[in-house]
């Protein structure tokens, strides 16, 4: 996949396609046969600062770290991005979802994993 702006991370989304971030700019989601299917910025009007780790949850909604703003977001595929974590990283980057609703979140500020429960449709 050519012309990305510094591709950090990648993640497979159940699709068969992948998300990518990339550095001081965007999030790109691509289908199997490697076609851009959009950017996040563009789609949701998400102004990132430094997107680092994605992962893409079950239900199909794309989380990426910002390691400016401290932040983890959720992007689901409709609706608008929900704040997921907004305290307590000092440089969030690597991430992964579980089957089970945790999300693990490589802080490299602190040296350590954090652990997330979350729920974004009601049980």
């Amino acid at each position: 996949v050519p012309n990305l702006q510094g591709p950090r991370y990648v993640s497979p989304a159940p699709s068969g396609g992948f998300v990518v971030s990339e550095e001081c700019g965007d999030v790109k989601v691509f289908t199997s046969s490697r076609k851009l299917l959009c950017s996040l910025s563009n789609k949701y009007g998400h102004r990132f600062g430094n997107p680092a780790g994605v992962c893409v949850d079950m239900d199909g909604s794309i989380l990426v770290a910002d390691e400016q703003q401290r932040t983890v977001h959720l992007f689901p595929e409709h609706g608008a991005p929900v704040c997921l974590v907004s305290a307590g990283l000092r440089r969030p980057a690597g991430m992964a979802c579980s089957s089970f609703g945790h999300l693990f979140v490589a802080d490299a500020g602190e040296n350590c994993v954090k652990v997330f429960k979350y729920c974004v449709r009601p049980p």
